[in-house]
């Protein structure tokens, strides 16, 4: 058995190649970047008013009851043409062009007009109301850097630099496989000996949500034929997940199906609870990493290994929080714990774990937010003491 860093280190070094594709904005959310992005323009291309009112010089402004004359309107996109001198001013409006000569804005409210005349009704002491060109960020200059996961404000600030188009990496195709004379589709008719098969729809629902595209393979029986077909029909997939049967019972077949269909073992189990079968391995460009059977075992290794060899991580994102109860000493397997946490009253992260923990439970990840991180060999914990977790990404999210 290895451990869950050495697991996690070894996922980075076989993560499958991903090429290079240029997408839309409006198709990049979740994507991952390929390249650095930089600025094609500078934002804001030129000095601005951040008011609607008039652009002036502050020495002709300095004391109340000032008299500029107004010459001209700067509205957004129709500068001024002309310089601004000793005694005038010009009307502008928010976003437009800060005429030559201006250094200062006085906003409508702060002046009386008559005709083409206005009186300042304050002192004004500073330059104010003046966005600089450039304050942003100028043409040139790095926006996003390579291996940013793309959300909403990455998005807006690409379209702010005049990018319509992104560099990302393809979406990692990804099959799953089920395994177990046992299990049915959901919405089949079953009797009572019979399992529905939840993995593949809460595995999907996570591969979905992190950017990968699922290739729903289906159930293969307790044979090395039926899951050999199986992994005949993933050979698109850039990442094979089979499901369960990788256990030491008389009917778990699916390694035996992947080593005489080329697997080279990478590694064979990994200390930690839930989870201990799981394996990985490669597959000439393929790489195949097996999840237990146990649907709560199954999710918490995909937030764990799975999210990383799909490079959207390269590493765990812990975070801490003090414990609302007691938790009993840990033993040899790094073990994580459904719980969780709130915001308490001073401000601070409060996590509690739940009572049932069996790995085939997922009622409990219903409610889970975090998973509490015990190191191997570690504990016991008190209430209040503080501990690691690690967002499952749902509910309030302490990261």
């Amino acid at each position: 058995m290895i451990s869950v860093s050495d697991a996690i280190r070894l996922l980075i070094q076989h993560r499958p190649h991903r090429s290079v594709t240029r997408l839309p904005l409006a198709d990049v959310m979740s994507a991952i970047l390929a390249e650095d992005v930089f600025a094609k323009v500078t934002l804001p291309p030129l000095s601005a008013s951040a008011m609607d009112g008039y652009a002036v010089k502050l020495s002709d402004v300095s004391k109340a009851g000032s008299n500029l004359k107004v010459i001209g309107e700067s509205p957004a996109g129709h500068p001024f043409q002309g310089e601004l001198n000793a005694g005038e001013a010009v009307r502008i409006f928010t976003g437009g062009a800060v005429p030559v000569g201006a250094d200062h804005i006085i906003i409508q409210e702060n002046i009386e007009r008559e005709g083409d005349g206005i009186t300042t009704l304050f002192d004004n002491e500073a330059p104010r109301h003046i966005r600089k060109a450039g304050i942003d960020f100028s043409t040139g200059d790095i926006l996003l850097t390579k291996g940013t996961e793309i959300g909403p404000m990455h998005v807006a600030i690409a379209a702010a630099a005049n990018h319509a188009a992104l560099p990302v990496y393809k979406r990692p195709r990804i099959a799953l496989i089920a395994n177990g004379d046992e299990l049915k589709s959901p919405g089949s008719a079953v009797s009572p000996s019979d399992v529905i098969s939840s993995n593949p729809a809460g595995l999907g629902a996570l591969i979905r949500h992190w950017g990968g595209d699922v290739m729903d393979l289906g159930i293969a029986s307790d044979s090395v034929e039926a899951i050999t077909d199986l992994i005949r029909a993933a050979k698109d997939a850039d990442i094979i997940v089979p499901v369960g049967g990788a256990s030491v019972g008389d009917h778990d077949y699916m390694r035996d199906a992947f080593k005489k269909s080329g697997l080279t073992s990478v590694f064979e189990k990994v200390a930690v609870r839930p989870g201990k079968p799981t394996w990985f391995g490669t597959m000439g460009e393929q790489v195949v990493l097996g999840l237990p059977g146990n649907p709560a075992s199954a999710i918490v290794c995909a937030h764990l290994f799975l999210k990383i060899l799909m490079g959207r991580l390269n590493s765990l994102p812990l975070a801490k929080a003090n414990l609302t109860a007691p938790v009993n000493a840990n033993g040899p397997r790094e073990t994580y714990l459904r719980a969780r946490t709130r915001l308490s009253e001073t401000g601070l992260f409060e996590v509690t774990p739940f009572p049932r923990q069996d790995s085939s439970l997922l009622t409990p990840l219903t409610q889970a937010n975090v998973l509490i991180r015990l190191p191997k060999d570690s504990g016991p914990w008190a209430e209040g003491d503080v501990i690691e977790i690690l967002s499952l990404g749902t509910g309030p999210n302490p990261f």
